[in-house]
């Protein structure tokens, strides 16, 4: 039985004032969270240090939103992993849309990054997904295939069981659109066929597949019931405490 996961991506939102300010509220919330979930929550760089610090003796884990693929150097502006696990980072997304989209990343640099999270203990949480073009253009799944393909290539089996994977359409994230029910359990059951061509019918009967793309209370409950998604990854959702909590109690 695959648990699930429920992961708050808080974007480039929240200094550190208002981060600890939201982490005391899920600290407080945190209490009734259904004990059958795992949660995590990533925030900006700069805050990473006061939230993990603040979340000592809660079950609730810590993320970070992207690293670079080397230990060091002269990447200016850059983190690396080995400065993510100083901090105590347990998980950390690599491969959004928003970092494809907007900061040139590709599947080669993804595939670089999920070797070296994996080579230090961080659990990926790989995202994966379409644009509208690309949907239309009925080259979805195909599309998805070769980001799957390319970012686990050379990863051993013992390292892929570790990794997370995302289902994102790209025309869903903060638009406040969202792909059916069906779609998005369509989308992650043919995710975890590809995993099973990659390495085995095992492994893609074990990974953990979310859901991502403007999850709201309001859409929750009918996505995260759906047979192949075992979680979500949550945007706008996340920075309201409330609501982040109710997404998480969903099933209660």
């Amino acid at each position: 039985m695959r648990k699930i996961l429920v992961a708050g991506n808080w974007k480039m939102n929240n200094d550190v004032e208002a981060s600890l300010k939201l982490t005391e509220n899920l600290k407080e919330l945190s209490k009734e969270f259904d004990q059958n979930v795992d949660v995590i929550i990533c925030p900006p760089f700069v805050s990473l240090y006061s939230v993990k610090q603040a979340l000592n003796g809660t079950s609730i884990k810590i993320g970070a939103q992207n690293m670079h693929f080397e230990d060091r150097g002269a990447y200016t502006g850059e983190i690396s992993p080995l400065m993510l696990k100083e901090l105590g980072v347990e998980y950390v997304i690599i491969g959004h849309s928003e970092r494809r989209q907007y900061f040139n990343e590709t599947d080669e640099t993804v595939n670089k990054k999920l070797k070296s999270a994996l080579k230090y203990g961080l659990k990926p949480i790989l995202c994966v997904g379409e644009t509208l073009e690309q949907r239309e253009s009925g080259i979805e799944k195909q599309t998805v295939k070769n980001q799957i393909v390319k970012a686990f290539e050379d990863i051993d089996l013992s390292d892929a069981e570790k990794m997370v994977v995302a289902y994102e359409p790209i025309w869903a994230i903060g638009t406040g659109k969202t792909a059916t029910s069906q779609q998005a359990n369509d989308m992650a059951a043919f995710i975890r066929l590809a995993i099973a061509d990659t390495y085995d019918r095992e492994l893609s009967e074990k990974i953990t597949i979310l859901y991502g793309g403007s999850v709201k209370l309001d859409n929750a409950n009918e996505i995260l019931s759906q047979s192949d998604i075992d979680g979500a990854l949550v945007g706008g959702a996340s920075l309201k405490a409330v609501e982040f909590s109710e997404i998480i109690n969903y099933s209660k």
